[in-house]
């Protein structure tokens, strides 16, 4: 008997959603308003002792074995049901790769025997939230930051975008400003754990404004913000000087070699789209991913469009003047959950879903990058033939 059962959609139990990011993962039921735990993507390696990421396997039998730990705990630990009793919706990115999500099918359905499982895009079921059908979605999560625009509900893909900007390129930034003149080992703060640095970042650390960014850039700063102290243990201290506190999120608005930036990655996306889509995109910005809840992002953004949009490279090619962002009705770290939330609160986890019947029958699970499954019924009938 589950120590809570939830409301209950009709006579079935409500399925469980699970969206598995780089760093957090967040799980809860369907037709819930938000999750039940957000926890670290990290188990306990039996074998040396240590904690390790889900995301850093080796190969596929290092990621079965760390999945099974893994969804073991989520199950056992912290929603406290059966796997079997439920059905379950997997809020993945369309980037996702290809031998995680069969490695996690076959740890499903395989080890935990659930009934049904459906795989939902993030970028498109993070509309559900809105209840809009076309929108310009940037998730700036750990790792990287990953722009694909929806329009009328289809993902235009040849459209995406995909930068290494995220918040670990934050945390290594704040990281080299930390050390300042003693780069490398004998400097102090460069031992500081990966936990206290995103900790830091987290709590000191915000976006400064496009002013003050271009003044520091010409090398004519204003005075820096206040220098902060943070508490890393029981016996150290660690100085945050201002200056870094002010640039650490520097490195997502800097154009690299390449000109690439957050900023531009959502005007490039534009300009890939039709004429016709560009103002409707551009006036229905939807920002997800716990990186753009750092204070000062959404202005700095909106500040660093209406400026690029001016510059040589896109002021020949885009008429847009008008930037709007939407606020979801959810923090932005899990507004992709919330839509995978509200996707299997209806019918479509019963008539979408693949069965444990159906993946035991063809061992494999659709794929919209497997051209066995993007392709014409007619075509699909040629084939067979």
């Amino acid at each position: 008997m589950p120590l809570y059962e939830g409301i209950g959609l009709g006579t079935e139990k409500q399925p469980v959603v699970i969206d598995i990011g780089t760093a957090y993962t967040k799980f809860g039921f369907a037709g819930e308003t938000g999750p039940r735990c957000i926890i670290s993507t990290e188990v306990m390696c039996q074998e040396s002792g240590r904690i390790k990421k889900i995301f850093s396997y080796s190969n596929e039998e290092e990621l079965y074995s760390l999945l099974v730990e893994f969804i073991h705990n989520l199950y056992f630990r912290h929603l406290l049901v059966s796997p079997k009793d439920r059905r379950v919706v997997i809020v993945e990115s369309l980037l996702c790769p290809s031998v995680f999500r069969d490695t996690l099918a076959k740890v499903l359905f395989r080890h935990f025997e659930v009934s049904s499982v459906l795989f939902v895009p993030s970028h498109l079921v993070a509309l559900c939230t809105l209840g809009v059908s076309t929108a310009l979605v940037l998730d700036v999560g750990y790792q990287e930051a990953v722009l694909i625009p929806v329009y009328e509900g289809v993902p235009v893909l040849h459209a995406w975008q995909a930068q290494p900007l995220a918040s670990q390129a934050v945390e290594s930034n704040l990281r080299r400003r930390l050390a300042g003149p003693e780069e490398g080992e004998l400097s102090p703060h460069s031992r500081i754990s990966e936990s206290t640095i995103e900790d830091i970042k987290v709590r000191t650390c915000f976006v400064t404004s496009f002013e003050r960014a271009h003044k520091i850039t010409a090398g004519q700063p204003d005075p820096p913000p206040p220098s902060v102290s943070y508490q890393a243990d029981g016996s150290s201290t660690v100085d945050v000087p201002g200056s870094a506190r002010e640039t650490a999120y520097e490195i997502l608005f800097e154009q690299d070699g390449d000109e690439m930036s957050v900023s531009t990655m959502v005007l490039d996306a534009i300009l890939k789209c039709p004429v016709d889509m560009r103002k409707e995109l551009a006036e229905n910005i939807l920002l997800m991913g716990g990186t753009t809840m750092a204070t000062g992002f959404k202005a700095r953004l909106m500040s660093e469009l209406k400026y690029l949009v001016t510059t040589p490279k896109y002021a020949k090619h885009l008429a847009i003047k008008v930037f709007k962002v939407h606020k979801p009705p959810a923090k932005e770290n899990y507004v992709a959950w919330l839509g995978g939330s509200i996707f299997g609160g209806t019918d479509v986890i019963v008539t979408r879903s693949l069965s444990k019947e159906a993946y035991l029958k063809e061992n494999r699970i659709p794929d919209w990058a497997n051209l066995m499954y993007n392709c014409r019924e007619d075509d699909n009938k040629s084939a067979n033939l």
